[in-house]
């Protein structure tokens, strides 16, 4: 049996009707491009969902992990540390926001933010504080985890469970246009007294189709929320660790978060990772004599060192100016590329911001995850050496960091090229 064959029999993918589903082997990884077992080269346009930062297969995060693996390869994070994690979280506080001082590990985005949810239920809850609301902007995405879902807009990805799931009040994305009803509708929420936080996507809501919006509105929020004593907390899972052209996207904003999510780039792609990042009074509020008011959340691979050498072999990565160079040179290019797509009839809208691209496809209906105009175009893509899978009808572009100008221009020209053709 091939490879295709013994994973048709075996195997239940993620985010993929089985049902008439084309599964494509790779065998290889190789900078930004992937390989099949027949030795096709394919330019990976989206960075592998979006964790792939310094390209495939990187020696140096490769080597890090390969030197740990023959030191440490896990303890248990429940009353034990290790070098590893004790650095990251150094790393960590240095690079995010000022006031995020403590870290929590967890395994992936999803739990990153069920750590947060979680955190501030709990917070609350410690301080005899009766706060049981949430609000979140229309089109977030959160997660898959249960609790990261129910903050999540309802509809499409969670539609089956939506009569398990807990009440969430949905603000508009805030855009310039908007901002007097998005503000009114907050403060409305606020003022109920029963709000314990409010969660975002930063600026760019990933899987909603890249859709971006007014980060001076965003930052108004946050300020609006803190004057009521809400929780804030920075999905950025999808947009940190350089994909909006900074670190992070609450570089971009005034006002910070009490709490930032971290995952996907946080380790180069290499091994999953989550971290939610808090300021010391969230921390404070579970510091107590008091055995109830513990946190009682972990998995068992929790900290996983080896997970932790690949993001401090990442973050050195980071360090370097030139990778940073790059990553507004492509940011440039792409915005040039987005600018000159947008007038193609076939394109409905398209946008970009740093490293993120986004082009929306016109083929009838309404643009969603469920519309399914972009897989035609996809495997057009794919045939042409190009791996770039679309959010519904919206493709991403979010190559890796090392990408340079002639393999950005290569994305757009064959986008371009199936979408004339």
């Amino acid at each position: 049996m091939t490879l295709k064959e013994k994973d048709k029999k075996y195997i239940w993918h993620p985010f993929d009707q089985m049902k008439g589903s084309e599964i494509l082997p790779i065998v290889k990884g190789d900078g930004c491009y992937l390989y099949d077992e027949n030795g096709n080269q394919y330019l990976d346009g989206f960075s592998s969902w979006w964790v792939n930062a310094h390209g495939h297969s990187n020696p140096t995060i490769a080597k890090a992990v390969s030197k740990q693996m023959s030191e440490l390869e896990h303890v248990a994070f429940g009353g034990f540390t290790h070098p590893q994690a004790v650095q990251l979280s150094e790393n960590i506080i240095r690079l995010t926001p000022e006031g995020l001082d403590k870290v929590f590990f967890s395994d992936n985005g999803s739990t990153a933010n069920e750590v947060a949810l979680k955190m501030s239920i709990q917070y609350w809850s410690n301080k005899q504080i009766q706060k049981d609301k949430f609000i979140a902007i229309e089109g977030d995405y959160h997660g898959d985890t249960f609790g990261s879902m129910c903050l999540t807009s309802r509809g499409g990805f969670n539609e089956p469970f939506e009569k398990f799931m807990f009440d969430v009040d949905f603000i508009p994305r805030p855009l310039k246009e908007n901002r007097e009803e998005v503000i009114s509708l907050f403060n409305k929420y606020l003022e109920s007294g029963r709000v314990a936080a409010f969660i975002f996507e930063p600026i760019v809501q990933g899987a909603c189709g890249m859709k971006m919006y007014d980060s001076s509105i965003l930052s108004e929020l946050i300020h609006l929320a803190k004057k009521y004593n809400v929780i804030t907390i920075a999905d950025e899972v999808f947009t940190g660790f350089g994909r909006t052209g900074k670190w992070f996207a609450c570089d971009h904003i005034e006002n910070k978060p009490d709490i930032m999510c971290l995952s996907k780039a946080l380790t180069g792609g290499f091994l999953p990772l989550g971290l939610t990042v808090v300021n010391s009074d969230i921390y404070d509020g579970f510091y107590s004599d008091n055995q109830s008011h513990t946190f009682l959340h972990g998995h068992s691979y929790t900290g996983n060192p080896l997970a932790c050498a690949a993001a401090n072999a990442s973050i050195s990565l980071f360090e370097d100016d030139n990778l940073w160079e790059n990553i507004s040179l492509i940011s440039k290019r792409i915005k040039f590329h987005i600018e000159e797509i947008s007038s193609l009839k076939t394109v409905r809208s398209a946008r970009s911001f740093g490293m993120i691209g986004a082009i929306e496809i016109d083929a009838g209906g309404k643009s969603s995850y469920f519309n399914k105009s972009g897989k035609s175009i996809y495997k057009k893509l794919l045939k042409s050496g190009l791996i770039l899978r679309p959010l519904g009808n919206v493709f991403a572009v979010i190559p890796p960091y090392i990408i340079t100008k002639n393999q950005t221009d290569e994305v757009f020209n064959k986008l371009k090229e199936v979408l004339i053709n």
